[in-house]
């Protein structure tokens, strides 16, 4: 490596003090070399740091979410879409302005429709301010919508919109799905709502979210996120139920 070179070469130098000189001389040519090795020495040391990260499992990183573990994921104030009393929950923390949670919902009702008595859906918040300015906006919207009795109104028409949920989007979906406009105005600016954003961000801290969506189904990880890949593990589910 190229830090091994230099220091090679500063030592050669360190070490290579003239055969004749004035005593003023060799005490200057040996505070040089003192300061030449101490610098080597630091070169050597940021090399071996270097090198173990470099050498450092990815994995240690970043590790591992057990499949197996349940995490509790409480209901609180979230709204629930499907029977309330169903065995079987499906969670996502998600964000309105995230392309693949849209792409996920689909997929969410597909298994919905499967299991009518059996499953329940919740939403909870989890955008992503650094890299979704209008996903925060959005979820305040929804919670707001929720104390009108419409938040999965809302939640369909924003995810209809896609990415475009610029304010002027926001307030003609509250108009459109009849919403006391008022009212949606002061709940969706209320420290109540912010509050319930804040703690379900918190949440999805706690229970090891990374990006969005996360799926869990009776607070375990979705491993296979594909329609059958639920359903099996919504089977599996049932079955421990029951059992």
């Amino acid at each position: 490596m190229r830090i091994r070179t230099i220091g090679t070469a500063a030592l050669a130098l360190a070490l290579a003090a003239p055969g004749c000189a004035s005593k003023s001389d060799v005490e200057a040519v040996q505070a040089t070399q003192k300061d030449i090795l101490a610098k080597v020495e630091q070169i050597a040391k940021d090399q071996a740091t270097l090198l173990s990260k470099v050498n450092a499992p990815a994995a240690a990183a970043r590790p591992q979410v057990d499949p197996n573990k349940v995490y509790d994921i409480p209901v609180a104030d979230t709204a629930i879409r499907g029977p309330k009393d169903a065995p079987v929950t499906i969670t996502m923390f998600s964000d309105f302005q995230c392309p693949f949670c849209q792409q996920a919902i689909p997929m969410v009702d597909d298994v919905l429709k499967a299991y009518p008595k059996d499953v329940r859906f919740m939403m909870k918040q989890f955008p992503l301010r650094q890299i979704h300015p209008n996903a925060e906006p959005a979820a305040e919207a929804a919670i707001a919508a929720q104390r009108q009795g419409k938040f999965w109104e809302m939640h369909d028409e924003l995810y209809k919109a896609g990415r475009n949920l610029s304010p002027d989007t926001i307030k003609g979906i509250a108009e459109k799905i009849g919403l006391d406009m008022k009212k949606f105005e002061a709940d969706r600016n209320s420290p109540e709502v912010k509050k319930q954003i804040d703690a379900e961000l918190e949440l999805g801290q706690k229970v090891d979210v990374r990006g969005t969506p996360s799926l869990f189904i009776n607070g375990k990880v979705v491993q296979n996120r594909s329609v059958d890949g639920m359903k099996a593990q919504i089977d599996e589910a049932l079955k421990a139920k029951k059992g």
